[in-house]
């Protein structure tokens, strides 16, 4: 069989994918969002309290559908990531990448010995369909996808030689983090923000590799494609989810409903 990963082809034809990040934490919603068409899907784990089994499940519920999972680990952990890819990961994304030498560190971690360091459990795992994929120990390198996420001001500084590092599919720049590194926390769409993002962006592209980050502004979403961004994620779960029931809220309760505002009746 040999390795494919949809997703990664995809990046690496500089076809743009459209995603929509996952971060209820709950299956079932992950599968309703699987029906909407995106391209990938990102499970959260850095940030949404996803562990290894809820993640496990948003992978389950997926997998029937043509978007792809991506898969944020909470840190660039060997162990972790290991596990990650024994359930069935073929995409993950890391968070905090700020070096060359980190980038290398996790590209050994989703490769097995001798060109890493990847733990060999595939007999025992859904990654090989337990032992039903009899070659996925041949093809499981060439199969991995790596994103490693730049937000800070010492990752821009490194960006060329993180981009430089085999073995690394694509860079996402994660707005949030990097506006704090640079002094403007809460403020991602300052126009000091941007303009490094956009730079990041512009080298990123320039280098051969996918650039990528999460924006829930349709028209920051657009320009990002427009710069060659391949991979964009264009919203949250949980914060579409929190928009549409404040806004049936207020059109049947009044813009007085304040969010998380009870009403006499919430003792029922």
């Amino acid at each position: 069989m040999p390795a494919h990963n949809p997703f990664k082809a995809a990046l690496a034809a500089r076809q743009k994918q459209i995603g929509f990040w996952l971060s209820m934490a709950d299956p079932y919603l992950a599968e309703v969002s699987a029906t909407a068409g995106f391209d990938w899907l990102l499970i959260d784990g850095e940030h949404a309290p996803n562990d290894l089994r809820s993640t496990l499940a948003a992978l389950q519920a997926v997998a029937p559908y043509r978007a792809q999972p991506v898969v944020r680990v909470v840190a660039g952990e060997v162990p972790r990531i290991k596990q990650v890819l024994d359930i069935g990961a073929r995409s993950i994304l890391v968070p905090m990448v700020d070096t060359a030498e980190q980038a290398r560190e996790l590209v050994a971690a989703t490769r097995y010995p001798p060109g890493g360091v990847r733990g060999v459990g595939s007999a025992i795992a859904r990654a090989s369909r337990w032992s039903a994929r009899g070659d996925y120990l041949d093809i499981a390198d060439d199969e991995i996808c790596l994103l490693v996420q730049a937000e800070t001001v010492t990752a821009l500084s490194n960006l060329e030689a993180i981009c430089a590092v085999d073995g690394v599919d694509g860079v996402f720049i994660g707005p949030a983090d990097l506006a704090a590194s640079m002094g403007y926390r809460g403020k991602p769409g300052h126009p000091d923000v941007q303009a490094a993002i956009e730079s990041a962006m512009r080298t990123i592209v320039a280098s051969g590799k996918a650039a990528g980050t999460l924006t829930s502004d349709d028209t920051l979403a657009r320009r990002y494609l427009d710069l060659g961004c391949t991979f964009v994620a264009t919203g949250v779960d949980v914060l579409v989810y929190a928009r549409a029931a404040r806004a049936l809220a207020a059109g049947f309760l009044g813009e007085g409903a304040a969010p998380g505002q009870q009403g006499p009746s919430a003792a029922y």
